[in-house]
């Protein structure tokens, strides 16, 4: 493709060189770059590209995109100077690829929790449908049937760009995609044309990177911003921010919500860990997932489904057959009569929202005692991964303790953190009373062995953190770890 093509898409402040030369590729990686290859410099978060352009140049680049020209000295490559290079790397890639996203009814889910479920349901109803359709999400990404390896809940621009284009080759005619904060930061999706948002939900996570809630609200808000005035927008009412994220939107706004007035509206009739019984819009229909915040990603689903043009009871038909993504609120069930739930739950707020759904079935009157007609009791195992957000790890100990009948601390993903130092800082959440009544165990194997040793009849374990992943990284190293399986094996 001809330089001054792609350029179109962006403003360059300086131009130096030749703009009418082919270019044979785009890089952002200086270690990928091949003769005729535009590279684009960017400022990440431990490396700065701007360092390795020389070395680019002389390995054949084309042309550079960069924010600043100082240290230049090799020659032989069209220099173009931008305000942002992570923005001219977004629109660039779209270009690159003919713009696929205008070739798609494409709808994005941001928010803390919730994403990969309403995400992934979503593709599921639309393919059930009979529509061809893409997803791109935490835990797999899908081009109609085939399946591709996710390595990020957005990826980059050029392989997001990519994945949308074999969408299009494919014949697909929706994509369904998960939008992550740092992906909004980071401009990995600039450029594409969204017809429809929706909101989840906002908690905190991601502080580490963000260091306000307010900048990770609004990091999250200018997805809804950028909308155009065709496209719509579904939020969240019971969310105190759900309203927050549609100021200022262009597009065409509708609400759910399980307590208020909304577009949207839905109740539990009844529920079990088999399913729920709900009453949506006054139609009843059952679905095999459980829990309140399963009721808001439903709803969500439902919102999203008829905002693009479904017909009402063909959508509930359908969701009554959808069931649960893998690794959230996920069943196994123990031939000694108890239950193991492994879900994703990383964040205060899903942490508390999974124990609550758990503790009002165990609750329910309905429900078989468990043996020796003795209360059912509820078995926590978390952990918090390493290098992120410490000041969420003790508000997880303490909400998980207090909310359930023993807890289990354990590692998660510790990355390049010692696993002790994380159950510290979990621990110091805990009163001296709740912390001689709460295991630390700091090997996951163990602690999952454990929990079935010491679980009976009527009983539930909660596996929470890592849900769908199969690793585990210690000290920077990825290990196989598969929560489900060390439960089948203690089963």
């Amino acid at each position: 493709m001809i330089l001054s093509t792609l350029l179109e898409e962006i403003s360059p402040l300086q131009i130096i060189g030749k703009t009418d030369i082919d270019i044979t590729g785009i890089q952002f990686d200086s270690r990928r770059v091949e003769r005729g290859n535009l590279f684009v410099a960017q400022r990440g978060t431990s490396v700065d590209g701007h360092t390795f352009i020389n070395e680019c140049i002389a390995r054949g680049a084309a042309a550079v995109v960069c924010e600043s020209t100082e240290g230049i000295t090799a020659e032989g490559a069209t220099i173009i100077v931008v305000d942002s290079s992570d923005r001219a790397l977004g629109l660039i890639a779209c270009a690159w690829f003919g713009h696929p996203s205008r070739r798609l009814t494409l709808v994005g889910v941001t928010g803390t929790n919730g994403k990969t479920t309403i995400a992934t349901l979503l593709y599921r109803l639309t393919r059930a449908m009979g529509h061809k359709a893409g997803l791109l999400s935490t835990v797999v990404n899908y081009v109609d049937e085939e399946a591709v390896p996710s390595t990020h809940t957005t990826p980059d621009a050029l392989a997001l760009n990519g994945l949308l284009s074999r969408m299009v080759e494919a014949g697909c005619t929706y994509a369904f995609m998960e939008v992550s904060s740092h992906s909004i930061a980071q401009e990995r999706i600039a450029g594409l044309d969204f017809d429809g948002a929706l909101f989840t939900n906002l908690t905190r996570d991601h502080i580490d990177y963000h260091k306000t809630f307010d900048n990770y609200r609004d990091t999250k808000k200018r997805l809804f911003d950028n909308l155009r005035k065709d496209a719509f927008a579904v939020t969240n009412k019971d969310d105190k921010n759900g309203m927050v994220m549609v100021q200022n939107c262009k597009a065409a706004i509708r609400t759910y919500s399980t307590r208020t007035l909304a577009d949207y509206k839905g109740t539990i009739l009844e529920e079990g860990f088999e399913g729920m019984l709900l009453l949506i819009n006054n139609r009843e229909v059952f679905v095999p997932l459980v829990g309140r915040f399963n009721l808001q990603n439903l709803l969500c689903i439902y919102g999203a489904a008829v905002s693009l043009g479904f017909e009402p009871d063909e959508v509930l038909r359908i969701m009554s057959t959808l069931h649960a993504v893998n690794g959230r609120f996920e069943t196994i069930h123990s031939p000694k009569g108890w239950t193991a739930i492994v879900d994703y739950a990383h964040t205060p707020d899903a942490v508390e929202n999974v124990i609550q759904t758990i503790n009002e079935i165990l609750d329910s009157p309905s429900r078989e005692p468990a043996s020796d007609n003795r209360k059912p009791k509820l078995i926590t195992i978390v952990g918090c991964g390493g290098n992120r957000d410490k000041g969420k790890r003790p508000m997880m100990a303490q909400i998980a303790k207090r909310n359930s009948d023993q807890l289990i601390l354990t590692s998660d993903n510790p990355r390049d953190e010692e696993p002790a130092d994380i159950l510290r800082d979990m621990a110091a959440g805990l009163t001296e009373d709740e912390l001689r009544s709460t295991l630390i165990i700091e090997d996951r194997e163990s602690a999952i062995k454990t929990a079935c040793i010491l679980a009976q009849k009527g009983d539930v374990i909660l596996i929470a953190g890592k849900g769908h992943e199969d690793y585990q990284i210690i000290k920077g190293v990825k290990h196989h770890f598969d929560d489900h399986e060390i439960v089948r094996q203690n089963l």
